[in-house]
């Protein structure tokens, strides 16, 4: 009789750890459910943060309230389309195919000037009616580059810094140096490098021999040349160098076009 007892206290004792064992389980298993099902909505609540994050982000900066305003550097981004004239820029024909003569007066500085309207009409074209509309008169030369392979004075710039217009460009390159060579007393057109199309209303005046290499778009359109003069816009201005003794900078001399007539 004892021993029956004995056995029925060992089953139920074995049925209770069983019980208690299971329950464990159960809360475990439980445990591990919960925190997986925690982890995915703590991921779920990640990607939708990071997706309403990027959505506003998008609208903000293409056509919300921060959208940035679009802005002219001196890099690619301010040069004309390669290719395509921009602005008013006048027909070929305008320069009729012939040459001009006027005086171009830098201070008092007279100079006496032609243009070939027949080896550059587009730029000789652009000049003339840039001369017609009065837009040289008053404009400053803002560069001068004196060193041991050129010599030259750039005029003409809208804003007198020398920036581009990014309202006025026309191309193609035309006439431009023989073998990079521009004697003394050409007048060519100024523009971006490696863009034929970044002619505006800027030049320069070649005043010692320069070697101007050619580089993507090729050389610099030339559209005539100083016929007299030269020798006192060197003596009076171009001498003296550059403002800050660089070479290639605003003259010391400060130099203005105080007066542009075409016969």
């Amino acid at each position: 009789m004892a021993a029956s007892k004995n056995t029925e206290r060992e089953s139920r004792e074995a049925r209770d750890r069983l019980r208690r064992y299971n329950a464990r389980q159960a809360v475990h298993t439980e445990q591990v459910k919960r925190r997986k099902r925690d982890n995915m909505l703590a991921i779920g609540a990640v990607i939708i943060v990071a997706a309403l994050a990027a959505v506003t982000q998008i609208f903000y900066f293409n056509g919300g309230p921060g959208t940035p305003t679009a802005a002219p550097s001196a890099s690619v981004s301010a040069l004309p389309p390669v290719g395509a004239n921009v602005g008013n820029v006048p027909n070929p024909s305008f320069a009729q195919g012939k040459s001009w003569t006027g005086t171009m007066t830098l201070n008092d500085v007279a100079l006496g000037i032609t243009l070939d309207g027949a080896a550059a009409p587009q730029a000789v074209s652009s000049f003339l009616a840039s001369v017609t509309l009065n837009y040289y008169v008053g404009k400053t030369c803002h560069r001068i580059v004196a060193s041991p392979t050129a010599g030259l004075i750039q005029c003409g710039s809208l804003d007198g810094t020398g920036a581009t217009d990014p309202k006025y460009s026309f191309g193609p390159v035309e006439n431009t140096g023989v073998n990079g060579l521009y004697p003394a007393g050409t007048i060519a057109m100024a523009r971006a490098g490696g863009n034929a199309y970044s002619n505006g209303r800027q030049f320069f005046i070649v005043t010692k021999d320069a070697t101007l290499p050619d580089d993507a778009a090729g050389g610099y359109t030339i559209i005539g040349q100083v016929t007299s003069g030269l020798d006192r816009l060197q003596g009076q201005i171009t001498n003296a160098g550059t403002a800050n003794g660089s070479a290639d900078g605003p003259p010391l001399i400060p130099t203005t076009i105080t007066a542009l007539t075409i016969n």
